[in-house]
This record gives structure tokens, sequence and C-alpha cells, in this order.
């Protein structure tokens, strides 16, 4: 099992930027994809970021594309969220996952380990 710590979230203006970092332990941080999720106040935990094992492979929904950026440094075991262009509807509690294959998956119930999340407020 991998224990998952986020860091980074605040509360931040429209158009301004956050970092959001992920420390893994527990177990070989070896061949694990990673994905940031988040969920607002009534709405479904989703995938907002995904990056596999290597790195080589990312992937973001249509409404955070070209302003956020998913990166690994597998040395550190930590996985960032660099978010720009922030809008009040990136609003959430923002989760990091992992699950124990090299590959992205879209779905949430494909990540076996969560963190306990940090919280990202935009104000217009």
């Amino acid at each position: 099992q991998v224990q998952l710590v986020e860091s980074g979230g605040g509360l931040v203006q429209a158009g301004g930027s956050l970092r959001l970092s992920c420390v893994a332990s527990g177990r070989i941080f070896s061949n694990i994809a990673m994905g940031w999720f988040r969920q607002a106040p009534g709405k479904e935990r989703d995938l907002v970021a995904g990056i596999s094992w290597s790195g080589s492979y990312t992937y973001y929904p249509d409404s955070v594309k070209g302003r956020f950026a998913i990166s690994r440094d597998n040395a550190k075991n930590t996985v960032y969220l660099q978010m720009n262009g922030l809008k009040p509807e990136d609003t959430a509690v923002y989760y990091c996952a992992a699950r124990t294959t090299a590959s992205i998956s879209y779905s949430r119930d494909a990540y076996s380990s969560w963190g306990q999340g940090t919280q990202v407020t935009v104000s217009s």
C-alpha cells in the first residue's frame, strides 16, 4: 500500500497559480501511475491530470488542458500539479491517487491509494 500526503492548496484569486505536491511512502515507488482528482461539493470526484510511471504519458480533460501540468520526480517519490490561470470553477478538494500499474486510468476505481486531500479555493 502507498501512503500519500498532499500539500500546496490554499486561497488564490482568479488568474493566479498554485502548485500542489504529493509525497508517497510505504512501498517502493515503482511502476505506479499517479493521478490528481478533484471534488467540488455535490459533485463527482473527477480526474484532472494523470501521469504514467515513466512520465512519458500524461492526460488532461478539456476543462484544464493548457492550464494544468502534472509532473513527477521518482527519485523524490513526489508528484506535482502546477495550476495556472485558475478559475472559480476550479475550486474543490484536490486528491492525489496512485495505482499499482505503470499506465494511466481515467477511472477513480482503478486507483487503490488516496491522499487526504487539499483544499483549493479560487476567488473571483
